[in-house]
């Protein structure tokens, strides 16, 4: 087991459920680092390494990029920021069970999983909104059900296998509202 002893927290939900606008408000509130699995990726996608260009056609197919991989990325990036931060938001990861299970081994037991639940029709209203500003070339309709089909086939055993720690939220309602819910557990962890 690592060095890491900051409260961790798991951010899941399907893509367009509303994870990084939660996570703004954590940040700006509890003062924890926010890691973004998927911004982790496209970053590495732009560095044009051999890494980031397989990674560029696992992604465009809508398939799961390969845990060891995304753990190397996660592993690099907490122990960047174990000095400044006060707790770790790991948004949209795990993606998979074997997924928690290797992270719990390779950095830290999770302490909370806050669970994002929402419509597939919300989610994918969302998700084409954000693709009139975002530039991402996941934002397309056939990425986006490819995602959501993703989800769907892995997410349910993640929420079984850590009931004991999983906080479902309703993200069909407002930011503000879910926030106010995630506020509830928070402060119980950091207290």
């Amino acid at each position: 087991m690592s060095e890491i002893t900051l409260p961790t927290v798991w951010i899941l939900g399907g893509p367009g459920s509303g994870k990084g606008t939660l996570c703004d408000k954590i940040v700006a509130k509890y003062g924890f680092t926010h890691i973004s699995t998927g911004d982790l990726l496209r970053d590495e996608v732009n560095t044009g390494s051999e890494r980031g260009q397989e990674l560029v056609k696992i992604m465009k197919e809508g398939a799961l990029v390969p845990t060891s991989v995304v753990m190397e990325l996660l592993n690099e990036k907490i122990k960047s920021k174990l000095a400044t931060s006060k707790g770790f938001l790991i948004d949209g990861y795990p993606r998979e069970k074997k997924q928690g299970e290797e992270f719990e081994t390779a950095i830290k037991p999770v302490d909370m999983v806050l669970y994002l639940e929402s419509k597939d029709e919300t989610m994918v209203q969302r998700l084409l909104k954000r693709a009139e500003t975002s530039g991402r070339s996941d934002d397309n309709m056939e990425t986006i059900q490819k995602r959501l089909q993703t989800f769907h086939d892995n997410n349910d055993p993640i929420i079984e296998a850590y009931k004991s720690k999983v906080v479902i939220i309703s993200a069909e309602q407002s930011a503000e509202a879910v926030f106010a819910e995630a506020e509830k557990k928070l402060d119980t962890l950091v207290a």
